[in-house]
């Protein structure tokens, strides 16, 4: 079972293979969410691209990324996923709230 590590929060979550990142972390009590993405976020539908999350080792264990997220991230580093989009299938380390 794959091991998410949220670096700012320091805390450890266990997930099954496929878990989808944003909830995960929603469910560990770990806040994505910037002010403007707490007031206008979707749901986590892939429409806002407000939870964006800068995958700092384990980037292979990730899903591939989503159309929507090539559009959305073009001009951001290719270590920054939307969390909504992320399929985990494997130890990853993530930075909430990336610069």
């Amino acid at each position: 079972m794959p091991t998410i590590t949220f670096i700012n929060e320091n805390k450890d979550a266990v997930a099954a293979d496929g878990v989808n990142l944003r909830e995960k972390a929603l469910q560990n009590g770990i806040d994505i969410y910037r002010l403007r993405g707490k007031l206008i976020n979707c749901g986590g539908y892939g429409q806002c691209a407000t939870c964006i999350v800068e995958i700092v080792s384990g980037i292979e264990n990730l899903s591939p990324k989503t159309n929507f997220e090539e559009k959305k991230l073009r001009r951001k580093p290719e270590s920054y996923r939307l969390a909504c989009q992320t399929l985990v299938n494997g130890d990853v380390t993530v930075k909430t709230k990336p610069a």
